[in-house]
């Protein structure tokens, strides 16, 4: 299968060296040989030249909002319209919001303000590839959330925190999530350190670290992504 990485982001450089980018941390989850990955630096104003280009779009993290005046984020949306029954989508993080803003939702930055550290989301419906799990945990990194779900969107999973954390599109092959199932534990301290005495304080910095000492479910995300990769149709891209 061709899955295109629409890259919306990277992490802080020296980050980005010791543990890649966004795309290579998702082609991990999934398998780097699981796929045939075409990467187009969509924060770049790069994006595919034709919505079939590929079979399916995964689109990352981002420190950006889907609010702010960025040209390349308009033209992300653009795109995602025009994919839109013609590719299979799957959104993480910044993706989870930019699908929604694209398809009728809406995104804010959060009252609530950060959300960090391991997150749990109780599932509200059997899922493919989650067979088994009532909840699920993942990596949180978010400021922005979805707070109306586009139209025909269902909540597949949620937390108080955050109500519409993993949507599933009935009306297209689409799915998203709020949590970061790509982050591994190592890289998500490292980037709560980064951060620490700017975006955070001491005391939800110290927290978020010690809520990696539990156990997560990335690999059950990366099964539920490749369930929905492995139902799109077959010899969708040209």
């Amino acid at each position: 299968m061709r899955v295109g990485i629409l890259k919306t982001g990277a992490p802080p450089e020296p980050l980005e060296t010791q543990f890649g980018g966004y795309p290579d941390m998702l082609r991990r989850l999934l398998g780097e040989r699981a796929h045939d990955y075409v990467e187009f630096d969509a924060s770049s104003g790069v994006l595919p030249p034709a919505p079939d280009a590929c079979d399916a779009y995964l689109i990352t993290g981002s420190s950006a909002g889907v609010y702010d005046t960025h040209p390349w984020i308009a033209e992300l949306i653009a795109f995602l319209r025009s994919a839109r029954g013609k590719a299979g989508l799957v959104g993480v993080c910044f993706g989870h919001q930019v699908m929604a803003e694209a398809f009728g939702g809406q995104v804010i930055k959060s009252p609530k303000g950060w959300g960090v550290g391991l997150h749990t989301y109780d599932l509200h419906e059997p899922v493919p590839g989650l067979a088994g799990l009532s909840a699920l945990a993942a990596a949180a990194s978010h400021q922005d959330q979805v707070v109306v779900p586009p139209p025909g969107a269902r909540v597949l999973a949620s937390s108080a925190f955050t109500p519409f954390g993993m949507l599933a599109y009935g009306d297209q092959s689409a799915i998203s999530i709020q949590l970061h199932p790509e982050f591994e534990p190592a890289y998500a301290k490292a980037l709560i350190e980064a951060r620490r005495g700017a975006r955070y304080s001491d005391l939800q910095a110290d927290q978020a670290v010690a809520s990696y000492q539990a156990p997560d479910d990335r690999a059950a995300l990366g099964g539920w992504i490749t369930a929905f990769l492995n139902g799109l149709p077959a010899n969708r891209s040209v």
